[in-house]
């Protein structure tokens, strides 16, 4: 992380190895502002009292290294965020007049999506902020990992028939809530074909009789056009005397045919009037045959009218023309055996959905009773870790309920009892912790304090470790009212800690300090700020020096080095 102006830190960089990175330095030195960053860069309340005096913004800026395929990447990319060579790119910049913006890989964003990412890439345990765990639902996925195929093998079996169920559930709903609106458009649909079947139209009927009514309409116009026609083409009969375009034409074609033989352009004309005089001839005996076939009978045309119209009635309500109407009674005949077959469906949906809930049943109590095996060993195991941390009378308990739902609601049974189920079961999974002999069980969040919820944390972590899939966890006075060797059990849990996931963990504690794979050191300048180099990694005498402060506030005292140098050496071969 980079951060700038923000509380005493001027600009300074905090570089978090894989393992276990313990946060130490004189109390005021900015080791909280470790902690207030990264929860900024996690969607954590912007205060803009957070700002450094005369900065205008504070800024952090960091680099967390994803996978692929990771739900944090997968959800990071689908706000239109690009991985940087395997790590996510996020900052987060604060105004001193309160306005906040957040950006993830190269895009703004919301700040609400920083808090989405962070359900899945840290995990934070501290007195005032506590995520992860703490969720219910989180502590019945963590216990569900820890169980192994014991929950793992009915989960899938219950989950798909889940889902089968959410689908027939939701169909057969629809089915049933709109059977009144279904029965309605069954009706429509029904009056529909049966206007259409009666009619009984063929395709492209609509378009020849509008040709045919067109000519009926005009028949006499059309028989007088044929005959004058006819009579300037081949002559009148009663009009012997008259010139007709035929005689014409094949004078003209006589005068060029005695004369051909002498001129070749000339006789190609002449062929042309040949060619034009038989075409006369065609065409006046179809103009003849025209006019004697021409139908000027009105019974006919009434007749046609009235076809028309009933087509048209049926244009006006089921399409454009008869091709559309012809579709769409395909495709209403289809709907209507749809419809027709809901109350089969009905049947056939409503059985599906008693033998699903069945089967949900029998699945959510196998999974009741896995879950319930896992938990009592999670809780002997939590409870021994307590004792280590000088929590030696705190016990954990793990609760398993159900909801019970009227026999009459959308619920399964389990164990003879009608409960509420979701996507994972019907269970609801709770870690109770009872801080002392005689304190009744509450949720740990309610009942442990600041100090002891850390370790109550660290506790159900180190037991879950490997099954908890969030890659980084930050501890914050996790050491609070501890000392001794609770304090060194404390360091010895994180270091176990860090084997299956990164640990940063905020400390004042040298026994804790010391199982540290990397020691940062938070100090301030002259001046009362943190630069960038005020946030050192510790090595060598370096590291030394430091947990003989934290050890007698004596940097140089040949005691405290003393001890600070088997506290390491306790570390390094008692992990």
């Amino acid at each position: 992380m980079r951060i700038r102006s923000l509380g005493v830190i001027d600009d300074a960089v905090v570089e978090l190895s894989p393992g276990f990175t313990a946060v130490t330095g004189e109390t005021g030195a900015g080791k909280t502002m470790v902690v207030t960053s990264l929860g900024l860069l996690l969607g954590g309340r912007a205060d803009p009292a957070l700002v450094r005096l005369g900065a205008k913004s504070a800024v952090v800026e960091g680099r967390i290294s994803v996978g692929p395929q990771t739900p944090a990447a997968v959800r990071a990319e689908e706000a239109g965020a690009e991985l940087d060579d395997g790590a996510l790119l996020i900052s987060r910049t604060l105004s001193a007049e309160g306005r906040s913006r957040a950006h993830v890989g190269g895009r703004s964003v919301p700040v609400g999506l920083l808090a989405e990412l962070a359900d899945d890439l840290v995990a934070v345990h501290g007195q005032t902020d506590q995520q992860g765990l703490l969720r219910p639902a989180r502590q019945r996925q963590a216990l569900d990992r820890y169980a192994g195929d014991a929950v793992a093998v009915p989960l899938a079996k219950y989950t798909a028939a889940h889902r089968r169920l959410r689908a027939v559930a939701a169909e057969l709903e629809e089915l049933t809530t709109l059977a009144r609106e279904r029965s309605q458009e069954a009706d429509l649909l029904r009056f529909g074909l049966d206007e259409i079947a009666a009619a009984e139209p063929q395709p492209g009927e609509d378009t020849e009789l509008a040709a045919e009514a067109e000519r009926l309409g005009h028949a006499e116009a059309l028989a007088s056009a044929a005959t004058a026609a006819h009579a300037a083409l081949a002559g009148n009969p009663e009009d012997p005397e008259g010139v007709d375009a035929t005689t014409l034409v094949a004078g003209a074609h006589r005068a060029l045919e005695a004369v051909r033989s002498h001129d070749q352009d000339l006789a190609a004309l002449a062929e042309r009037l040949g060619e034009i005089g038989i075409l006369m001839a065609d065409v006046a005996g179809e103009l003849a045959s025209y006019a004697d076939g021409l139908d000027a009978d009105p019974l006919r045309l009434a007749t046609v009218e009235e076809r028309r119209a009933a087509l048209n009635h049926l244009t006006r309500k089921y399409g454009a023309d008869i091709a559309a109407v012809l579709a769409w009674s395909e495709q209403s005949a289809a709907r209507l055996a749809e419809l027709d077959g809901d109350d089969d469906r009905i049947g056939e949906l409503t059985a599906e959905r008693d033998a699903l809930r069945a089967e949900l049943g029998d699945l959510a109590q196998t999974l009741t009773d896995a879950r319930t095996a896992s938990a009592e060993r999670f809780a002997d195991a939590v409870t021994a870790e307590l004792a280590e941390l000088a929590m030696p009378h705190a016990r954990v308990t793990v609760e398993i309920r159900q909801t019970e739902v009227p026999e009459d609601a959308d619920g399964i049974v389990v164990g003879g009892r009608t409960v509420a189920y979701g996507p994972a079961g019907a269970d609801e999974v709770e870690l109770l912790l009872a801080p002392h002999p005689g304190a009744p069980p509450r949720p740990i969040a309610k009942g442990a304090s600041g100090g002891e919820l850390s370790r109550v944390m660290l506790a159900v972590e180190v037991v879950f470790a490997g099954s908890d899939p969030v890659p980084t966890y930050l501890f914050d006075e996790v050491d609070a009212g501890v000392g001794g060797k609770a304090a060194v059990e404390v360091g010895r849990r994180l270091a176990r800690l860090a084997k299956s996931a990164q640990v940063v963990v905020v400390t004042h504690l040298p026994q804790v300090a010391a199982f540290a794979d990397r020691q940062l050191l938070v100090a301030k300048t002259n001046d009362g700020s943190v630069t960038r180099s005020g946030v050192t990694v510790l090595e060598g005498e370096e590291r030394v020096r430091e947990l003989s402060r934290m050890l007698a506030g004596q940097e140089d005292s040949e005691t405290a080095r003393a001890h600070a140098e088997e506290l390491l050496e306790t570390a390094r071969t008692g992990r």
